[in-house]
């Protein structure tokens, strides 16, 4: 099983460079996969176990054979309960296990490579500056963001005049968000603020300012065109944009 080889980072930076590549994984499984991973959680299987990869994909497999394994397994059975709760609240329950899974592997490396206070205070602060695979999937995450810039929109206004007056002027974010050319920057600064810490519903990184994004009509959150593979081009003919999870979703009972 991919999800059990060996696999050693032994520095803070390691650890914490698999930890981002595992949650992408898992992430990716919740939201832009959504559909295949519900699927793959057939009920009328064995149990089942969630595992994000160091190569940032996913899998949902049966737990390792070995005992004790090469890592902590993730939660066992997340398959039983796809059909016995609304698809949301079964998803948010396996992003809750998903986050607990990666601490655990996180601190387990950690421990098997003899981490100190100080290293292991370092990476979780380093962890903990990323939102959780429940907030990502959630939406909780988005919420804080919009939160932290309404603060933040505030403050930049009553600091320049000119700045709210150009930015009155212009109608907000559309659905989509290219790069702007120089001069256009001056305009939309206090937009690029708006969504300076804004997270991509697919991978969970932030807002770019030279980077194309899009945004779901349906649940509003934002995407990199690169993650939904949405272009430029092909936003300016897309009347109403729904993203990958929004698309798949099936009616429940």
């Amino acid at each position: 099983m991919d999800g059990s080889q060996p696999y050693n980072p032994r520095t803070v930076e390691e650890v914490f460079r698999d930890f981002k590549s595992r949650r992408a994984g898992i992430i990716k499984a919740l939201t832009t996969d959504v559909e295949e991973f519900y699927q793959r959680c057939d009920p009328e299987k064995e149990n089942l176990c969630l595992y994000g990869l160091p190569n940032e994909q996913w899998e949902v497999n049966l737990p390792a054979e070995e005992v004790p394994p090469e890592l902590p397994e993730p939660a066992l059975g997340i398959n039983f309960a796809r059909d016995g709760m609304p698809e949301k609240d079964w998803l948010a329950l396996v992003a809750v296990h998903g986050d607990a899974w990666l601490l655990a592997v996180a601190f387990y490396f950690g421990a098997r490579f003899g981490f100190d206070k100080a290293d292991r205070k370092r990476l979780f602060n380093m962890i903990n500056d990323l939102p959780t695979i429940f907030e990502v999937v959630s939406g909780v995450a988005k919420k804080q963001v919009k939160d932290k810039s309404t603060v933040s929109n505030s403050s930049s206004k009553s600091k320049s005049n000119s700045k709210a007056k150009g930015s009155e002027s212009q109608p907000k974010h559309p659905k989509a968000s290219t790069p702007k050319d120089d001069d256009e920057e001056g305009l939309d600064e206090e937009d690029d603020e708006e969504h300076g810490d804004t997270l991509c519903g697919s991978c969970g990184e932030n807002y770019a300012a030279d980077e194309f994004w899009i945004c779901c009509d349906i649940c509003e959150r934002w995407f990199h065109g690169s993650c939904v593979k949405i272009t430029p081009a092909r936003a300016e003919h897309i009347k109403q944009y729904k993203c990958p999870a929004c698309t798949n979703k099936r009616a429940r009972p």
